[in-house]
């Protein structure tokens, strides 16, 4: 059996909110920041926020998670569904814009077993995808090359809300 090394991940899994009440949850403490920016907060709707993914597969890796802490989609309150999925093709429509993908990954993993890092905190993930993003620096070298840093990431996405 092969193993795939993921340390810059850990600082997501020793977060993961154990208690159910959100008090440890990165997404919780994310919205107390005092600093979008800093924050990587994109976008601030009246049930869901858009933040980038701090360590992403693809440039612009996004997650829209709603303001409620939890951990089934079937809890979520149906006018916060709607607007999840409204956001969701908002930025389609923005990643196709601003990277010209070749494809648009979007999907949630609910619960640990599905492979959810923040298992208590349900999130919808949307990233651009290209043919060839999976090259050998990230097959063989286990490594992802990221074509532009998180801050010009956040400011190109920024500007489409």
């Amino acid at each position: 059996m092969d193993y795939l090394w993921t340390p810059w991940r850990y600082c997501y899994i020793t977060n993961v909110d154990s208690s159910g009440d959100g008090s440890t949850c990165i997404f919780c403490k994310l919205l107390q920041a005092a600093d979008d920016e800093k924050a990587l907060i994109v976008h601030r709707a009246k049930y869901n926020f858009v933040v980038l993914n701090a360590y992403p597969y693809t440039s612009g890796h996004s997650m829209i998670v709603p303001y409620d802490h939890l951990d089934r989609l079937s809890k979520l309150p149906q006018p916060a569904a709607v607007e999840m999925m409204d956001l969701a093709q908002h930025l389609e429509a923005a990643f196709t814009d601003l990277y010209r993908p070749d494809g648009v990954n979007v999907g949630m993993n609910i619960g640990k077993a599905a492979g959810a890092g923040i298992a208590g905190h349900i999130h919808l993930h949307a990233l651009p995808r290209w043919v060839a993003d999976a090259n050998f620096m990230t097959v063989i070298g286990e490594t992802r090359v990221l074509p532009e840093s998180l801050e010009t990431t956040y400011q190109r996405l920024k500007a489409k809300f």
